[in-house]
């Protein structure tokens, strides 16, 4: 089992940064692929973007590439979400999630996610 929780949502302006944090816990995070995803209301759950398990391979969306970074910590069992430039249109809810399957971009590939952290941009 890994226990999953998400940080550093909140309300910013378009053009400003922000770094979401997911911190595991339980079996050893290192073991996991993670991704992030991000849902809007009223919306399906989007890929954001994975990291293999050493932190050196990410893949991204083609709606965030050259805006957001994501990058791991296997020492302190922490992904985080660089995410620069932000737009209205990056506001959702934004979860983290570990699997087995490398660099999966679809939610089902993922076994374990967070509860989620909200991301408001306005214009």
């Amino acid at each position: 089992q890994v226990q999953l929780v998400e940080s550093g949502g909140g309300l910013v302006q378009a053009g400003e940064s922000l770094r979401l944090s997911c911190a595991a816990s339980g079996r050893t995070s290192s073991s996991y692929f993670m991704g992030w995803f991000r849902q809007a209301p009223g919306k399906e759950r989007e890929f954001v973007g994975n990291i293999d398990r050493s932190g050196r391979v990410t893949y991204y969306a083609d709606s965030v590439k050259g805006r957001f970074t994501i990058s791991r910590d296997n020492a302190v069992n922490t992904m985080y979400l660089q995410m620069n430039s932000l737009k209205p249109e990056d506001t959702a809810n934004y979860y983290c999630a570990a699997g087995l399957i490398a660099l999966a971009t679809t939610p089902r590939e993922y076994y374990y996610w967070g509860q989620g952290t909200q991301v408001t941009v306005s214009s």
